[in-house]
């Protein structure tokens, strides 16, 4: 399926208010949420959907505490900016950017640093303990 680069983009705009930043929010959660078949297809995420989505929901619960309208507009811009690279895809991340498939699996894998396959122990931590593991 081709996908123009303009299929997903959105305009930037400001929250007049916190009932509006709210709707906005949820509204791209559940964009992110509905992309996560589509996101584990595309980038062959060797993990169930249900890991995908958790993910998600962990990276806006990240900024769940955010407490200024102008922050929640960037995040929001950000979101929109990352979900376009996925195509429709957050996890706070550019909407454009996941679902045009402008975005490697490496970046994808990025997001699941616990459940990668190298995690983020893939270097000794000294000379000696990589000597002993064998490792180069």
């Amino acid at each position: 399926m081709a996908v123009t680069p303009t299929q997903f983009a959105k305009t930037t705009a400001q929250s007049a208010n916190w009932n509006d930043a709210k709707r906005r929010v949820l509204a791209a959660y559940r964009e992110w949420i509905r992309a996560a078949p589509e996101i584990q297809t595309m980038y062959s995420v060797p993990f169930p959907v249900s890991v995908i989505r958790t993910r998600m929901r962990a990276e806006f619960e990240r900024h769940r505490f955010v407490n200024k309208l102008p922050v929640i507009d960037v995040l929001l811009m950000q979101n929109n900016a990352e979900y376009q690279h996925y195509r429709r895809a957050d996890i706070w991340c550019t909407e454009q950017e996941m679902m045009n498939f402008w975005k490697q699996s490496t970046h994808v894998m990025s997001y699941f640093p616990e459940e990668n396959f190298r995690g983020h122990e893939r270097l000794p931590k000294n000379f000696m303990q990589g000597f002993l593991e064998g490792r180069n």
